[in-house]
């Protein structure tokens, strides 16, 4: 583990590789799961003013979804996450002109509709954050359905960590992520 400023980093962002792979995958993370993708307290509001922009790119089950329940919903472990339709896709799932499932809000935003890229922890993914009451705990997360994603990071090089350069520093900031280059560059140099 690592420690910069208030967090705590697992290794495996160093050590692991990951470069999603969507012509492999077609995005399924966006249609799997049991939960929602984790939101932070700002991020439902920010949602809930996008969705004039984004309505016509969400599907009809989708529409209902949010009508009925909102944008998001507090999950077990007390925290806020998107809604989701038939207990696993993400209400914010479309599908492009080449069956890929992708983020309706992503694609405002590259349309340059919004400043809002998506949720952070979509973004951030695969790397999961834990909050604590003195640090935030920075993990990598394994799935099933990424293999395409490690195989790929793999062939490539690419530590989960430089994949996530852009999350990253929005998150944490660009001093915090020269610290991370920093710290892999000392560790892989001492072996």
């Amino acid at each position: 583990m690592l420690q910069i400023k208030d967090t705590i980093i697992s290794l495996d962002l160093l050590y692991e590789h990951f470069v999603c792979d969507l012509t492999v995958c077609n995005g399924i993370c966006c249609i799997e799961g049991d939960n929602g993708a984790p939101l932070e307290v700002d991020e439902v509001k920010i949602i809930e003013d996008l969705l004039p922009i984004i309505w016509d790119d969400l599907t009809e089950k989708s529409k209902e979804v949010i009508c009925n329940q909102g944008v998001s919903y507090i999950d077990t472990d007390d925290e806020p996450v998107t809604s989701i339709v038939n207990g696993e896709e993400c209400v914010f799932t479309y599908t492009d002109k080449n069956g890929i499932c992708k983020c309706a809000i992503e694609k405002a935003y590259r349309e340059g509709k919004t400043n809002f890229y998506k949720p952070i922890s979509c973004h951030l993914y695969p790397v999961r954050l834990q909050k604590y009451e003195d640090y935030i705990a920075v993990n990598y997360h394994r799935w099933r359905v990424c293999n395409c994603a490690r195989q790929l990071g793999g062939k490539l090089k690419v530590p989960v960590y430089q994949f996530l350069k852009e999350p990253l520093i929005r998150k944490f900031g660009e001093s915090w992520f020269e610290q991370l280059e920093i710290a892999d560059a000392v560790l892989k140099n001492r072996k």
